[in-house]
């Protein structure tokens, strides 16, 4: 099983935007429910926002409404776009199966700042 591909990261200030992608080659991708997650220095990787096959959205509370979760079947492609950044926003954000599986990628790093 192939490793998903995060991008989209960078360097923006607070109250800024960033949309992520992930590409995800499993054959399973259709069926699957995606997730994003992050890893902020010296904290433990965390679940941000997931979305099911059918399209139903679920994000952890000091996301929400500021993130928003899609996905493209056709291109097995998941989105996170995320609005309103905030310095404590900064992390590591990686794409997986959810729950996860033990299939990570190398992530793609957000960084907020002034």
């Amino acid at each position: 099983q192939a490793q998903p591909v995060e991008s989209g990261g960078g360097l923006v200030l607070p109250g800024g935007s960033l949309r992520l992608s992930c590409a995800a080659s499993y054959s399973f991708f259709r069926v699957a429910t995606m997730g994003w997650y992050r890893q902020a220095p010296g904290k433990q990787r965390e679940f941000v926002a997931r979305i099911t096959t059918g399209g139903n959205t679920n994000y952890r509370d000091s996301v929400k409404g500021r993130f928003t979760i899609s996905r493209d079947n056709a291109e097995n492609t998941v989105y996170l776009q995320m609005n309103s950044l905030k310095p404590e926003d900064t992390a590591v954000y990686y794409c997986n199966t959810f729950p996860n599986s033990r299939n990570w990628g190398m992530g793609t790093q957000v960084t907020v700042s002034s």
